[in-house]
């Protein structure tokens, strides 16, 4: 059964009161070495030293800085997640060339990414996250350190991924000092949070760390608010200077009552309806009877042994396991009984009921080399890895017609029959296993880089004959590091991604392909002074995703692999951070995307909600000296220019400009911040995938936030 709201605060709350009292315990011990220091360096107010990131893992599963890597990558550093106080990944987009958010609008359940006009793939840790229905988790953003935004091929180093690229979130990990923090939030919507993270050694060889939260929250929708649970202990073994072993794990559990995420018709939303305009907040789903819960839990490890000067070994293990338990009567459009697109009255609204419940579980294991050798005057830092994932999924769902309801003067309560019956959807089995290897050759400013991947992969459906294939991908590319730092570079991919069906003749459809060519420039400032953190990049790029599935024209009903999609754009962005008062952040993305090859509606049309043009800037600055030292204030503004909301590019949403603003005050290890987003309260459609389904945009939210660090 289902733990009450209020046990579950006073649980998070006693947890929380735990930490402060282990926190309270370090700091005294700590107290007087702590004084020293600040009085040492009580004229800066050091609040985001990792603001900017050079470096990330993702890009090559090793510690290579970005500046050496042909590719285009985005960090997004906890720092920046903390100043800015983003709460999901859908937030944390909002700053990132090439890259969208909040595709639906506010979700409580799930992120909703767009990466070079494709969904990326959800890693956590380097390994693939547990997902089925869509590609990410919905884990709470608190929990992690780091996000970073592969853009384009991920394949030779991560297997089947879309050609858009992949974001991989790392979590909090333990650190050898001692660090802690215990927050509270109050904003709109009833908003109310809990958090903690405390981190330190207990031995000169064992380090732990434990991150929680508690939210509870009412939502721009009428009626739907959310509550949610997250726990995250970790513990690292330092057996051996060359040897260290970091178990992780983490437990996430959210419910949703009347869960309702839009689906709006278009008329009165993104298109005139004679009858006024839609409200923001309708829920056109079913009052009591509408909900969303999930369970999610974690374990594994990572584990680093340094054999040698120029052999490293190292494996990453992480078991997922997800339940969910939802059931949403919506809206599917207004009522045309003639079928002449234009809707009979304009206000009854079709409903549909649809009960859905899935269950995965997911295994995955990454084992690699790092070397590090030479060969004449060449330098080589090599990786050779095997990885392997183990997927077991089930899910159901039911669907039937719901009684329909009034869109400008909704009664709920409606007499709803018993849950649809229902039916299973995906029972199968699914295998992977990928050999890799890349190979980083230097030789004085020149970087080439080589990876190559092929994948084995199985599906074995409960209900059909097993099948199994193969795939090779790759990365090819070239970096000349000047010496002040600027990088120019180009590189070629190739990604894959499997595609489940068959056609007329039953033959199984083979993986969709995505090929890329990139090229661009990246500064890490390393020639600035100090105190000055910058790291600077351009890309342009072009993207054929081939083999997919399009209407078979002689078989009404069957598809084939004859589809074809071309994306091309150009990407700039830049984050600074200087003296410790002034951060910056700038993103500019424009998108071009057109179906080349289709036997549908859809040829020659650009893709449905991915915008032309992207546009953000932000700008914070804390006092130092003076009356006013420790108080900062920012704004940002987002750009979106238009976009399309269905296949055939009839209509089109208007392009829309948000701002963001953030007051923060830093005083003797307290901060007191002020976070508003889309502070002028702007309403706007942030997607719409046909007339039936369109979806309001984040509404302005005011969020305050006390934190306490030790």
């Amino acid at each position: 059964m289902r733990a009450s709201r209020k046990v579950r605060g006073t649980i998070l709350t006693s947890l929380l009161l735990g930490t402060t009292s282990l926190s309270m315990a370090a700091y005294a011990q700590d107290d007087q070495s702590d004084s020293v220091e600040t009085n040492e360096v009580d004229e800066i107010i050091v609040t985001a030293p990792n603001y900017v990131s050079v470096g990330g893992r993702s890009a090559n599963k090793a510690d290579i800085p970005l500046v050496e890597t042909p590719q285009s990558v985005a960090v997004i550093s906890r720092d920046m997640i903390d100043l800015l106080n983003f709460d999901s990944l859908n937030e944390a987009m909002r700053y990132v060339s090439g890259a969208v958010g909040e595709a639906f609008g506010p979700d409580e359940r799930y992120d909703w990414l767009t990466v070079r006009g494709f969904d990326p793939v959800q890693f956590i840790d380097g390994v693939r996250a547990p997902i089925a229905s869509v590609n990410n988790s919905g884990t709470d953003l608190y929990g992690f350190e780091s996000v970073e935004i592969l853009k384009g091929s991920a394949s030779s180093l991560y297997g089947e991924s879309p050609p858009g690229g992949i974001v991989n979130m790392t979590s909090r990990r333990p650190e050898n000092d001692f660090s802690a923090e215990l927050g509270f939030q109050a904003g709109e919507y009833n908003h109310l949070q809990f958090n903690g993270d405390i981190t330190g050694p207990i031995s000169d060889t064992v380090s732990v760390r434990l991150t929680a939260l508690y939210r509870d929250r009412g939502t721009q929708v009428d009626f739907l608010d959310s509550e949610r649970v997250y726990v995250a202990p970790a513990i690292t073994f330092d057996f051996s200077p060359a040897t260290s072993l970091t178990l992780l794990a983490n437990f996430q559990e959210d419910h949703l009552d009347n869960q309702s995420t839009g689906f709006l018709p278009a008329f009165g939303t993104i298109l005139p309806n004679p009858l006024g305009e839609v409200p923001v907040g309708r829920n056109l789903g079913e009052t009591g009877v509408n909900f969303f819960d999930r369970k999610q839990y974690s374990v594994g490890y990572e584990l680093v042994h340094e054999v040698n000067d120029w052999l490293t070994l190292e494996q990453n293990m992480k078991h997922f396991d997800v339940e969910v338990f939802s059931r949403a009567i919506y809206g599917a459009g207004l009522l045309d009984a003639d079928f002449d697109g234009v809707p009979d009255d304009y206000r009854t609204v079709i409903r549909y009921d649809f009960p859905f419940n899935e269950d995965i579980k997911t295994t995955s294991v990454d084992s690699r080399a790092n070397l590090k050798f030479d060969t004449g005057a060449l330098e080589h830092a090599m990786i050779v890895g095997v990885d392997y994932r183990h997927y077991n999924g089930y899910s159901e769902f039911g669907f039937s017609l719901a009684p329909s309801i009034d869109l400008f003067d909704p009664v709920y309560d409606a007499v709803v029959t018993d849950d649809p019956t229902i039916f299973p959807f995906v029972d199968e089995t699914q295998s992977q296993v990928g050999v890799y290897v890349q190979d980083q050759i230097r030789l004085d400013n020149l970087i080439v880089t080589l990876s190559a991947r092929e994948d084995f992969f199985s599906r074995d459906p409960a209900s059909s004959t097993k099948t199994s294939q193969d795939a090779f991908s790759y990365r090819a590319g070239v970096n000349y590091v000047f010496e002040n730092g600027i990088t120019p570079y180009v590189q070629a991919s190739k990604s894959f991604s499997p595609l489940a069906g068959a056609d007329f003749a039953g033959n199984i459809f083979e993986p969709t392909t995505g090929n890329q060519i990139e090229g661009g420039l990246k500064y890490d400032g390393r020639n600035l002074p100090k105190g000055v953190d910058l790291f600077a990049s351009a890309a342009v790029y072009r993207i054929t995703q081939e083999n997919i599935a399009t209407a078979d024209p002689d078989h009404p009903g069957f598809n084939i692999q004859t589809g074809e999609v071309e994306v091309k754009g150009v990407e700039v962005e830049a984050a600074a951070r200087i003296y410790e008062r002034l951060s910056l952040n700038a993103a500019f993305t424009y998108t071009d995307t057109e179906v080349t090859k289709s036997n549908t509606a859809n040829l020659g049309k650009e893709l449905r909600a991915v915008p032309r043009t992207v546009a953000s800037f932000l700008a914070d600055y804390t006092f130092q000296t003076g009356p006013l030292a420790g108080f900062g204030a920012g704004v940002g503004v987002r750009y979106r220019g238009k976009q399309f909301g269905d296949v055939a590019n009839t209509f089109e949403s208007e392009a829309i400009t948000l701002f963001d603003a953030i007051v923060h005050y830093d005083v003797n290890d307290w901060r007191f911040s002020v976070n508003a987003s889309n502070f002028t309260d702007k309403k706007f459609i942030d997607r719409c995938s046909s007339t039936a389904n369109c979806f309001y945009g984040s509404r302005r939210l005011i969020t305050g936030t006390i934190t306490r660090r030790f």
